[in-house]
């Protein structure tokens, strides 16, 4: 049986315990310093940013205490931040696809999507633009093609379709089709030495009857670059880096609302666990044999249907 001198020890060293953790959580910097942080903004500060910031410091305040993020942590994902932006350029968007794998961009895609289709038209579905898009891709003629390092392992494709107003159903001449994709190596030609620049992009113009058509290659799976920091992510989360078959594409059209999307190849592999969460069930397509082209063993009919735009 314990002494009363060792109880009392004991209940001594439980409440010098108590007094310490209620001396730690005294000074974690609670709801008052965090609602001060929101007032901080001053009058000049625009309706819109003050909502969005103000949600933003209160949910990452809120997230800190609750996981107990340590300075060590911060400092990591500080880290990881500084590293997204100096891998990024004009042709490689690291930061961008640091928000991809959290699945975060695919999320604001389909808020904004969520708000085109309250009008219930036919709107083509969108999908994140991706961290490889480049603005000055070169136009093309249609029915020419934008392969033109055609591994030996690729296979070409012709892709067509018509793009139409959501609300009229008539087509929309001179419309914008911007496409680009990887080669077979999983590699965009501004990551690979090999292929020559643009290939595997174009810009097609559609004709009067909003047709454009163009010679590709099939797409096929292809993992996220391991060598940033969001490869590291998905390294630390224990992920695969796959994504399944794409083509991107961006269509832009005078007075009407423009549609970053990609397409995703039914056959493929991935389309269930894509590591950046882009994948819609009315996003993916079927590549039938084309006959009687022997520039391409498969063809894909596209159509893109465009909301008008209302500050047009």
């Amino acid at each position: 049986m314990p002494s009363a001198s060792s109880t009392n020890g004991h209940a001594a060293n439980g409440a010098s315990k108590k007094v310490a953790a209620d001396a730690a959580e005294s000074t974690v910097l609670g709801q008052d310093f965090t609602a001060s942080v929101i007032k901080s903004m001053g009058e000049k500060t625009s309706p819109r940013m003050r909502e969005v910031m103000s949600s933003f410091i209160q949910h990452i305040h809120d997230f800190a205490r609750e996981v107990n993020l340590t300075v060590d942590e911060w400092m990591m994902g500080v880290e990881m931040i500084n590293a997204s932006g100096k891998m990024s350029n004009e042709t490689r968007n690291e930061g961008q696809l640091m928000c991809d794998v959290i699945g975060l961009e695919s999320l604001v895609d389909s808020i904004t999507y969520a708000e085109a289709v309250k009008s219930n038209q036919p709107l083509t579905a969108s999908a994140i633009l991706g961290p490889f898009w480049r603005s000055d891709t070169p136009t093309r003629p249609n029915g020419t093609t934008m392969t033109f390092d055609t591994p030996a392992d690729g296979i070409v494709a012709f892709m067509y379709g018509q793009v139409t107003s959501a609300e009229t159903g008539k087509p929309i001449a001179g419309a914008v089709v911007d496409a680009w994709e990887c080669s077979t190596n999983g590699l965009y030609e501004q990551q690979d030495p090999n292929q020559q620049e643009y290939n595997l992009r174009g810009k097609f113009i559609t004709d009067a009857e909003g047709r454009y058509s163009f010679y590709c290659l099939r797409p096929t799976p292809y993992p996220v670059p391991g060598d940033g920091p969001a490869g590291k992510l998905l390294d630390l989360m224990d992920r695969h880096h796959w994504r399944p078959a794409h083509i991107h594409l961006i269509i832009e059209a005078a007075g009407h609302k423009a549609v970053t999307t990609q397409i995703f190849d039914s056959a493929s592999n991935y389309l269930e666990d894509d590591s950046v969460f882009a994948v819609k069930e009315n996003l993916k397509v079927d590549f039938v044999p084309r006959a009687n082209d022997p520039e391409a063993k498969f063809e894909l009919e596209y159509n893109i249907s465009l909301a008008l735009d209302p500050k047009a």
